[in-house]
C-alpha cells in the first residue's frame, strides 16, 4: 500500500511539473493534478493540503537534485575560474529541463512564506557552492561576489525562457564571459 502511494505522490509531482513548465503557478490547480493523474480531486487531497504544500514538496524535491547536477560539474573543473563556468554554464543548460521551468515559475510567484523560504534556502546552498572557487580566485568578497553572479545567472535565465531575440547560446556565453570578467574584477 505505501508503495502504491508513493508512485501515486510521485505521479500527482510529476504532473505539477509539467503544469508548472507549460503555464506556470496559474496552471497548478487541483482539479488539473487530478485530471492529469486521473485520480478524484479528493485523493489529490489526501496526498497535498494545498498548492503550497504541491510547490514546497517539489522544491525540496528538485532543487537539490539540480543543485547537485551544477556542483558535480564544478567538480569536474581543476581551476577556479573554470569551476565558476561550469557554475553558470550548468545552470543555464539546464533551463529547457521540466524540473528547472517549475523551479522558475515557483520563484516568479506569490507564495506562502514557507516556500520562499524552502526556495531561499536551496538556493543559498547554490551560491554557497561558488563561494569556494571564488576564495580560490582571491576575490575579496567572496560571498558577494558569489550572490551577484548569482543574480546575472537568474536574469540570464529569465532571459532564455522568455525566448529573447538572442540565441540561447548567445545568452550563455555572454553570461560566462560577463561573469568571468566580473569575477576577476
Amino acid at each position: 500500500m505505501a508503495e502504491h502511494r508513493s508512485m501515486q505522490r510521485g505521479a500527482l509531482l510529476d504532473a505539477a511539473r509539467s503544469l508548472l513548465s507549460e503555464g506556470g503557478t496559474e496552471a497548478l490547480t487541483f482539479p488539473a493534478l487530478a485530471e492529469r493523474t486521473g485520480l478524484a480531486r479528493s485523493s489529490v487531497y489526501e496526498y497535498f493540503r494545498s498548492r503550497g504544500a504541491v510547490v514546497e514538496e517539489l522544491c525540496e524535491v528538485d532543487i537539490p537534485v539540480w543543485a547537485a547536477e551544477v556542483q558535480a560539474a564544478m567538480e569536474r573543473e581543476a581551476t577556479p575560474e573554470a569551476k565558476v563556468e561550469a557554475y553558470v554554464r550548468t545552470q543555464l543548460a539546464l533551463v529547457g529541463d521540466r524540473r528547472h521551468r517549475a523551479v522558475v515559475a515557483i520563484s516568479a510567484s506569490e507564495l506562502d512564506a514557507g516556500a520562499r523560504e524552502k526556495i531561499r534556502a536551496a538556493h543559498g546552498g547554490l551560491v554557497t557552492v561558488v563561494v569556494d572557487a571564488l576564495d580560490g580566485m582571491g576575490h575579496e568578497r567572496p560571498r558577494l561576489a558569489a550572490m551577484l553572479l548569482q543574480g546575472v545567472v537568474d536574469a540570464a535565465v529569465r532571459r532564455i525562457e522568455l525566448g529573447a531575440a538572442e540565441d540561447p547560446q548567445a545568452i550563455i556565453d555572454a553570461t560566462v564571459a560577463m561573469a568571468l570578467g566580473g569575477v576577476r574584477g
